[in-house]
């Protein structure tokens, strides 16, 4: 029995999708644990390209148990239209596993974050405006709709009646806006709830199941570390807590039960949206690392931003996550580069920093400290071992390690689930093992 948690390392789009995709292939039960239609995962297989939004990476295996767990909020919406594209192709969805104590995520959720977003003006954060700020803040707020409440048209109606009046009040007074109707939100899902209805169950039970009978259980992280309402580049963060701790929480097992952490790390970094980002390129080399990385999101299609990569940001995911291993993506990028760049520090008001501050303005103003590193002109695109990279991408990749302090474990080449190097495999191994390959 393994349990691990596959995180992001960065600002989120490490391709993540990929790397659940293939350790999947392995486990028993695979469960997303935190966000909602705010993250995408982008995975190819046989089946063709896929970009989810909601569902888990491990939905192609009939045979496995895909959980959506109750540290995400889900819009039903968007998730009955993500079911229906997988079952168009062929994809069983009968696995999938909804816990009822997940939030909803409300067609108010939506309207106030977009109409919160346009109030700031220049000073907005830059969300995706799926309302799934407004969700969880609803959560901790008390006033949230669940799953569960879905299944029980007495309930949701009770609790629709009372919040729609807070929302309404909101929208009217504040916003000018018109007011959202009670029977047209109330009939819409109820109809969602129709369809919904053979996926909602307690979740909980079947993971400490799944601990218990000695299965394989890889739970899936969305967005990245540096995008958690904690640890992030606050207040240009996400509502949710996607670290590995975060994923214990957000499927109901306690930390003790986590085996392994890995986290996954671009070779380079990317950041969508507004925020900090010291090792920014906004220069034609960047716009290079877009193209070449088909760089641009895959929930919203915004442009990614592009930048060498941040050794103080591997740093700081390895410590809050607790990392036991990592995964570097898109290797395969930096092909032909002359020369690339480390950052493994900042610089900023006299100081040196390296580990990473909270301070927004030092992370704004603050200049990087490179390292830097000769390039390969070899093609290291759909490399499978480590034997076949060029000696200048092993010690770029050994940096890495040193670092970070933590061994890489998988390397991607390219987009392809085969397209892969794995030194190692988290499933394989019970106990936590940190340290170097």
């Amino acid at each position: 029995m393994t349990v691990v948690a596959v995180v992001g390392g960065q600002w989120g789009d490490e391709g993540k999708g990929k790397i659940v995709d293939l350790l999947a292939e392995r486990a028993d039960v695979v469960a997303r644990c935190q966000g909602g239609n705010n993250a995408g995962h982008t995975v190819v297989n046989p089946l063709g390209e896929f970009k989810l939004n909601l569902i888990p990476s491990g939905v192609f295996d009939p045979r496995r148990i895909s959980i959506m767990g109750n540290g995400m909020v889900i819009n039903p919406q968007v998730l009955l239209a993500e079911i229906d594209n997988l079952t168009s192709h062929g994809v069983d969805v009968n696995g999938l596993r909804i816990s009822d104590r997940a939030h909803v995520v409300m067609p108010y959720h939506v309207l106030l974050d977009q109409l919160e977003e346009e109030a700031r003006g220049a000073r907005s954060i830059g969300t995706t405006r799926r309302g799934i700020g407004p969700a969880y803040a609803d959560k901790v707020a008390r006033i949230g709709i669940r799953m569960g409440d879905l299944l029980d048209e007495e309930t949701f109606s009770e609790k629709l009646a009372t919040v729609l009046d807070q929302k309404n009040h909101i929208l009217k007074q504040l916003y000018c806006a018109s007011p959202l109707s009670y029977d047209d939100l109330k009939s819409e899902h109820m109809r969602y709830a129709r369809r919904l209805a053979v996926h909602i169950t307690e979740t909980t039970s079947i993971m400490h199941q799944a601990v218990a009978d000695g299965k394989h259980v890889l739970l899936e992280g969305a967005q990245g570390t540096l995008l958690g309402v904690d640890f992030g580049t606050y207040p240009y963060v996400t509502s949710s807590s996607p670290t590995a701790g975060g994923a214990c929480e957000g499927v109901g097992l306690g930390p003790t039960c986590l085996d392994q952490a890995m986290g996954v790390f671009k070779a380079y970094t990317t950041r969508v949206g507004k925020g900090p980002f010291p090792t920014e390129l906004a220069n034609e080399l960047g716009d290079h690392i877009r193209e070449r990385g088909s760089e641009y999101g895959t929930t919203t299609g915004r442009p990614r931003r592009c930048g060498w990569f941040d050794a103080v940001v591997v740093r700081h995911a390895t410590q809050v996550n607790g990392l036991t291993s990592l995964a570097v993506t898109k290797l395969d990028v930096l092909d032909g580069f002359k020369e690339l760049k480390l950052c493994t520090g900042y610089r900023h008001g006299g100081g040196l920093y390296k580990e990473m501050p909270a301070d927004l303005e030092v992370l704004t103003d603050c200049v990087p400290v490179y390292q830097r590193m000769k390039g390969w002109t070899a093609s290291t695109t759909g490399a499978t071992t480590y034997k076949q990279l060029p000696v200048e991408a092993k010690r770029y990749l050994t940096r890495i390690e040193d670092l970070a302090q933590c061994r890489i474990d998988m390397i991607s080449t390219g987009s392809k689930r085969a397209e892969t190097i794995v030194l190692r495999n988290p499933l394989d191994c019970s106990r936590r093992r940190p340290g170097r390959r």
